[in-house]
């Protein structure tokens, strides 16, 4: 059956599909935000085994978050163009299989060019989970399945850092990666069953290849000389060609939105203030998470010893506080506005780092951890659902989809380049993250300069327009778009992508 607009019929909550369809996105979605935790967890295992350098380590994760960051915002339209069962089919196959050669990388190398492949398949599959699931309820069970799915993405990412201590402290840090095979073959088993096909029939021309190549080249290039810049020095060729490609190709991609009649990222987004400044907002908001995240598993690991399992589960309180609390923070900026918590929120996430600092050997969880762990988490339940809800609302209604996109986008690059700054700069070079001394001097300045970048973000607050998150007029916007200041689970990982397919046809 094929309709446009969105379909009058389709699959109805408590139905057998409705479980297949829901179960087939959560395994989907889910497997990548276990990913991002896990691989945290598993840091200073892959360094001793591998004997790699804080270089090494920033590439492992950096390798994920380049190539995500460069092609989340094409993805998205790909599903929409191409179909999103098959886009969504295709980034669980690709992540999977990406998983497998991290899981059995015999150097630091290939586990870093595994993991550039695996944040394609990370892209291809963040945005259907939610696309998959607005096409395919109906009407009426749309906001229903959509909050389900939230709640239990949630879940996983709250015991994504348990499971991996659990399987690194069984066996090996490869165990962490290899998991990911049962689940994709789940996933795509309930896919095939359960998940109907759907695609923008009305979508017409290419997808814009040419911008995402040059925003992927300047984004490798600028994250390249900054991550290898420190140890073979800014004036190495390498380096200084790095830097000029990256900048060059990111001047380019700039360009090319200017010109092109249907850009990937439209510039009229950036001429409404309120929307320019919740992006720059959120990119150092998730450059300070990015690159206290990265480095709090090894500081309670190698300084404080703890094991895996227990590392993982110190920062629970945060995922915790946000997937209880995010619904309301939400609903509260809908009623008073987003400023005071946009303001608010990123400077008690800058006092949680701050508190962190406490976390030095000897001391214990409760007094130097937990602390600073409960006071980030509540800065960041004030902030993360606000600054998502203000990017779609200061959006023009037809640019909804893509807004969340570059929200997501700029999240993924601050946390991106946070990696690839943020040991130099507070000391962590070649091997020093294996002495406790060492990691905890350059620990705690790395807290200082993240609650900077934090606290900065919260001070941009002030120029939001308060009152961005009023209700949509347009009735089709009120009816089939994530309202204003409703938030879809919030964490650490990056904003919720939104994905709003205007016109929807059924395949099958």
């Amino acid at each position: 059956m094929t309709t446009m607009g969105y379909p009058a019929t389709g699959v109805r909550w408590g139905s057998a599909q409705a479980r297949g369809v829901l179960a087939a996105t959560v395994c989907g979605s889910g497997m990548a935000m276990l990913d991002g935790t896990i691989v945290n967890v598993a840091l200073p295992k892959i360094g001793a085994e591998f004997g790699a350098s804080v270089t090494g380590l920033q590439w492992v994760l950096d390798g994920y978050l380049l190539s995500l960051a460069s092609l989340i915002l094409v993805a998205g339209s790909l599903g929409d163009r191409y179909g999103r069962r098959r886009m969504f089919e295709v980034g669980v196959v690709w992540f999977g299989l990406a998983s497998v050669l991290c899981g059995l990388a015999p150097t630091t190398g290939v586990l870093v060019a595994a993991r550039v492949l695996q944040g394609i398949g990370g892209a291809l599959l963040t945005p259907g989970s939610l696309a998959i699931l607005q096409s395919a309820f109906a009407h009426d069970d749309r906001a229903r399945a959509i909050g389900a799915w939230s709640g239990l993405g949630g879940v996983a990412t709250a015991v994504g850092p348990l499971v991996g201590g659990l399987l690194i402290q069984a066996w090996s840090w490869r165990l962490a990666f290899l998991v990911n095979v049962p689940v994709a073959v789940l996933c795509i088993y309930l896919c095939r069953r359960y998940v109907p096909e759907s695609k923008d029939a009305e979508m017409t021309g290419r997808p814009e290849i040419l911008g995402t190549v040059l925003c992927a080249l300047g984004l490798a290039g600028v994250t390249g000389a900054l991550v290898e810049g420190p140890a073979r020095g800014m004036g190495d060729p390498i380096v200084l060609v790095a830097l000029v490609v990256g900048v060059a190709s990111l001047a380019g991609f700039c360009v090319l939105q200017l010109r092109e009649r249907n850009p990937l990222v439209p510039p009229d987004l950036f001429a409404n203030r309120t929307f320019t400044v919740a992006n720059l907002l959120t990119f150092l908001l998730y450059a300070a998470l990015g690159g206290v995240m990265m480095l709090m598993v090894m500081q309670l690991q190698v300084s404080l010893h703890y094991p895996p399992v227990f590392a993982g589960l110190a920062g629970l309180p945060i995922t915790v506080i946000m997937l209880l609390l995010s619904a309301q923070s939400g609903k509260l900026a809908q009623r008073i506005g987003p400023r005071v918590q946009l303001i608010v929120g990123p400077i008690l996430v800058g006092v949680g780092m701050v508190m962190l600092r406490w976390a030095v050997p000897g001391a214990s969880y409760l007094t130097g951890v937990l602390p600073g762990v409960v006071v980030f988490g509540l800065g960041l339940l004030l902030a993360v659902a606000p600054v998502t809800a203000t990017v779609l609302a200061a959006a023009p209604d037809r640019h909804a989809g893509v807004a969340s996109g570059v929200n997501n986008a700029v999240a993924r690059t601050g946390s991106l380049l946070a990696v690839a700054v943020l040991p130099a700069a507070a000391g962590i070079t070649g091997e020093r993250y294996s002495d406790p001394a060492a990691l905890t001097a350059g620990w705690q300045m790395a807290l200082l300069i993240c609650a900077i970048a934090a606290v900065l973000g919260g001070l941009t607050a002030f120029f939001i327009d308060n009152k961005v998150l009023g209700q949509p007029t347009t009735p089709s916007v009120v009816e089939d778009s994530p309202h204003p200041g409703d938030c879809l689970h919030c964490g650490v990982e990056g904003p919720p992508t939104h994905v709003v397919p205007i016109r929807s046809s059924i395949v099958d």
